[in-house]
C-alpha cells in the first residue's frame, strides 16, 4: 500500500506531511505502508493508492483517485484520525 502527501511545490509541506503520516502510522503499528511526497504537477493516480492534500488543492487532485482532503495540514488530530480511518478501511490495522 503507498500514500502519497501532495502539495503545490512539492517541498515542504508535502514532505512534512509525509513525514507526520509516517508517525501516525508507527503510532498505529502499520508497517506495510510506503509513504511518498509529490508537487501536483507530477503527481499521477499510478504513484499511490491513497493521496492526502489541503483544502486549497482538493479541486485539482480529484484526478488522482482516492485524495483524502485535509482542513489544517498542521493539525495532528485531524490527521490521525484521517489515516487511521484510511488504514481500517484498508485492513491495514
Amino acid at each position: 500500500m503507498k500514500f502519497a502527501a501532495v502539495c503545490g511545490s512539492g517541498l515542504g509541506s508535502s514532505f512534512m506531511v509525509e513525514m507526520n503520516i509516517n508517525s501516525v502510522l508507527q503510532e498505529l503499528g502499520v508497517t506495510d505502508v510506503e509513504v511518498a511526497h509529490y508537487d501536483m504537477g507530477s503527481a499521477t493516480p499510478d504513484l499511490a493508492d491513497v493521496f492526502f492534500v489541503g483544502t486549497d488543492l482538493a479541486d485539482s487532485a480529484q484526478h488522482l483517485g482516492e485524495v483524502i482532503v485535509l482542513d489544517s495540514i498542521i493539525d495532528m488530530d485531524e490527521l490521525k484520525t484521517k489515516v487511521q480511518a484510511v488504514c481500517e478501511e484498508k485492513s491495514l490495522l
